[in-house]
């Protein structure tokens, strides 16, 4: 059973509005694009983080991953989600500019986390439980750490990690079930 979070699941308005907001920029609506890319910038902009760790390197990556998005617009056959579409175009990017420095560091959105009003001892007790478990993940090979990444930090299910990653679903469950294995031997010699 695939995982289900608020990412994959959208209401009918949702998809109905992002559908119209793609037709409009693919016909050349500026506007349309701009509404598109301040929707998805948050994401594209963790996605660079968790690769990057700068924000200087991010805000690079960020505008490219929009400028490719923008030029390949019209190659967009509506077969996925558009935000699938686009977090697969960023995935791409970043994979080849890591492949050429060679690191790696998951993070996730992590400001979504704090959208809670917790009291100061849960904000601690959370960002230390967070970055416990981030540094064990990148202890783990990388292409188990990425897709453990995407499914835990940026709450995506098998599918959408599928189409982001190129991966085939079987190889996606298992480098999570594996990945998930290793980082719970991890933590508990941590305890």
């Amino acid at each position: 059973m695939e995982k289900t979070s608020s990412f994959t699941v959208l209401d009918a308005a949702d998809v109905k509005a992002e559908e119209i907001l793609v037709r409009s920029a693919t016909g050349g609506n500026s506007q349309a694009f701009a509404e598109l890319v301040k929707r998805y910038h948050r994401r594209v902009s963790a996605l660079g983080m968790s690769f990057f760790k700068n924000s200087a390197d991010t805000e690079d990556f960020v505008q490219d991953v929009f400028i490719k998005v923008y030029t390949k617009l019209k190659d967009f056959r509506g077969e996925s989600r558009f935000s699938t579409w686009l977090l697969r175009i960023g995935y791409t990017t970043a994979i080849n500019s890591i492949k050429r420095r060679k690191e790696y560091l998951p993070l996730g959105d992590e400001t979504l986390l704090w959208d809670q009003d917790y009291t100061p001892e849960e904000m601690q007790m959370r960002r230390l439980t967070i970055e416990t478990v981030r540094e064990s993940i990148t202890e783990l090979p990388e292409r188990f750490a990425v897709c453990l990444d995407m499914y835990f930090f940026y709450d995506m299910a098998y599918g959408d990690i599928c189409e982001v990653t190129g991966l085939p679903l079987n190889t996606v469950k298992s480098h999570i079930f594996r990945a998930k294995k290793m980082l719970k031997e991890k933590l508990e010699k941590r305890l």
